[in-house]
């Protein structure tokens, strides 16, 4: 057991996903000694039901100059983030010289939206790479991580935001206290602070576990969420469920009073509550879930390799780090994976060393069997490669269960 990094209370830990790497630590193949290990677990607060890592990861280890995650990688993405600001400049950003700030802007997909509107703009991201891409397309960048210091620094160089955004970032920062310190002092009396991550409801339905990893310390639901806002002075005032990375939730927070809750947020947590997302024996279940599904798909993959079929994996993804080292797999039963990111290419996936290249090999020739790490772009990856199929290929999926398509 350890203490809630939110609220103070007791942690218990439910299920440990044993000796895990850095999750986009992509390696060099002459660069392999002193790869960083630590042990991912989660646990469950038992006061304001928050679920979260049992270790954290040093933040500068996982988010830096060299981080190779492009978000505009995907065009699924790419709408959804160019609706996102359309929202946000239909509802948010209509008053006089209106300011949006993203946490975690990476390549700038959202805010390129908004600076074409001609709205003030400003991403905040540690990772200077990705924030060199962004400020190639025009936008605002400052290349520092967010907390208080730097929300107190961007208000008194920049005026206070009627937004602030984050997606796929808030669940990455352990430091919760300092991210709403630093919204507090940044936002607008009547802004508004909104975040989108993965949902433990859809991790728990789906038992897509390999949303587990390194950089994502918080698992979160409508009712932690909630309690987290108020445990800083905020309300929690609406929620929305979105399709995109295996299911995410958006959250909108407000200060105390300041606007009306949305009933969406009371029905959320009602179903929460109904299904026990927030109690050990749900958790308890999702870890065997996970177990046999580790099982299943090691069978397979060795039943595969003692017959003789090839097996591929697509989509060097992060979370697909947490699968492979749970299932200890090795080029013996992947061959390679094959991922449209240059910076991962020709490098070896973390701790398990599993060689990544280009696209192009994956069709030369095509293997007998795919793994689809990108599980979560599935419609997109299956109707861009039908030619695999078309030649006999056949996709292995461990969402919610092993299974071949």
């Amino acid at each position: 057991m350890a203490d809630c990094r939110i609220c103070g209370g007791v942690l218990t830990e439910f299920y440990d996903f044993g000796r895990q790497p850095l999750s986009d630590a992509f390696l060099e193949p002459d660069k392999l000694e002193g790869e960083f290990f630590f042990r991912l677990a989660v646990g469950l607060c038992s006061d304001c039901t928050m679920v979260q890592l049992m270790e954290e990861v040093p933040r500068d280890k996982m988010f830096h100059e060299d981080y190779p995650y492009f978000s505009s990688g995907s065009s699924v993405m790419r709408k959804h983030f160019e609706l996102t600001a359309r929202k946000f400049l239909e509802t948010e950003l209509t008053g006089p010289d209106p300011f949006i700030v993203e946490i975690g802007c990476n390549d700038g997909i959202m805010l390129k939206t908004a600076a074409e509107a001609g709205v003030k703009h400003l991403g905040v991201d540690p990772s200077g790479g990705v924030g060199e891409v962004a400020r190639g397309k025009g936008i605002r960048v400052r290349t520092a991580f967010f907390e208080e210091s730097t929300a107190v620094e961007v208000a008194k160089e920049e005026g206070h935001a009627d937004v602030i955004f984050a997606a796929n970032t808030i669940c990455h920062i352990p430091y919760m206290d300092s991210i709403f310190r630093g919204v507090d002092a940044l936002l607008k009396p009547n802004g508004v602070f909104v975040f989108e991550d993965p949902y433990l409801g859809d991790i728990n339905q789906r038992t897509s576990f390999d949303q587990i990893y390194d950089e994502h310390y918080y698992l979160f639901t409508a009712r932690s969420v909630q309690a987290m806002a108020r445990q800083f002075g905020f309300d929690l005032v609406d929620v929305e469920r979105y399709p995109v990375h295996g299911g995410e939730v958006r959250y909108t927070i407000a200060r105390a009073g300041a606007r009306e809750p949305s009933p969406a947020v009371a029905e959320l947590i009602a179903e929460e509550n109904a299904a026990g997302l927030a109690t050990l024996p749900t958790l308890e279940a999702f870890g065997a879930k996970v177990t046999k599904i580790k099982e299943d798909l090691v069978a397979l993959l060795t039943k595969l390799r003692e017959e003789g079929k090839t097996v591929v994996a697509y989509g060097a993804t992060a979370k697909s780090a947490t699968v492979a080292n749970l299932c200890g797999l090795s080029s013996e039963l992947v061959s390679f994976v094959c991922d449209t990111t240059p910076q991962k290419q020709n490098r070896l996936t973390p701790g398990t060393h599993i060689p990544v290249r280009s696209p192009e090999a994956f069709s030369n020739p095509y293997p007998a069997y795919a793994l689809l790490f990108a599980w979560n772009h599935a419609e997109e990856i299956m109707a861009k490669e039908k030619a695999f199929r078309e030649a006999g290929g056949k996709w292995i999926l461990y969402v919610p269960e092993v299974h071949v398509l």
